[in-house]
């Protein structure tokens, strides 16, 4: 049971917390804020020992800034036997997006057979994990752990939701600027790739696109791996000693 003190304490951890996020002015600090909100959450959400966050990297669960190297370890151990509460807030998560377990040497031990008794004799026995809402592609959970059985009551979970919520956002924001740089990018690559075929054949910007195009579709390539391969052909041929671009 908290007091009214406990309560302006919390708020004020939030508070802070929220405005170091909103400090940052770029998408480049996203894994330091991302460590930062594991770190503010293992100092804030009531009986946390330790955090961490799980995502998913080309098919398989890593581990992401855990406060301990054996934290880190057992991440990973669930991500090896496919159980654990981080594993079912990523790939199962209920409608709440909180996966509980109050006692892993208890009732919780029968959910994850084979990673409850490894949790427990590294020191651990009670872990929350909150699913991160992302966009669909991008799965992610916020891992708090504790020493303590039951550690965990009602004010944890709503706090573990909250800063679930700040890493969802920033997650999908970065993964929506890594899309946007690509799209940017390879209308960079195909508008390099038209100028050249423009100066090359004296082609008009449309007739430029429609070779790109049979290209591609020539050769059973991307648009964009088409212009590509040609920016750089175009880029080796200027370098070569003695060539006369003109």
């Amino acid at each position: 049971m908290t007091t009214g003190h406990d309560d302006d304490q919390i708020v004020v951890a939030l508070r802070t917390a929220a405005r170091d996020l909103a400090e940052r002015q770029s998408i480049r600090d996203l894994e330091e804020t991302l460590s930062q909100i594991v770190a503010s959450a293992v100092a804030t959400v009531p009986g946390v020992d330790a955090g961490s966050l799980s995502m998913t990297e080309e098919g398989r669960i890593e581990t992401r800034h855990p406060t301990s190297e054996l934290i880190g370890k057992l991440d990973h151990t669930q991500s090896e036997l496919g159980e654990g509460p981080c594993i079912s807030a990523i790939e199962d998560p209920p409608e709440s997006g909180v996966v509980l377990a109050q006692d892993l040497a208890g009732a919780d031990a029968e959910r994850w057979p084979n990673f409850a008794p490894r949790a427990v004799e590294a020191g651990f026995r009670a872990l929350l994990s909150t699913h991160l809402a992302t966009d669909g592609n991008l799965r992610a959970a916020l891992n708090l752990y504790s020493a303590t059985p039951n550690a965990f009551d009602d004010r944890s979970r709503v706090l573990a939701g909250l800063f679930g919520v700040q890493a969802g956002l920033l997650l999908y924001g970065a993964h929506q600027a890594h899309h946007l740089r690509r799209a940017i990018d390879n209308r960079d690559v195909i508008g390099r790739a038209k100028g050249i075929l423009s100066e090359r054949f004296g082609v008009d910007d449309d007739d430029a696109f429609r070779m790109l195009v049979k290209s591609s579709q020539d050769t059973n390539l991307k648009l964009t791996a088409v212009a590509q391969w040609l920016t750089e052909s175009a880029g080796t041929t200027a370098a070569r000693p003695g060539h006369d671009p003109s």
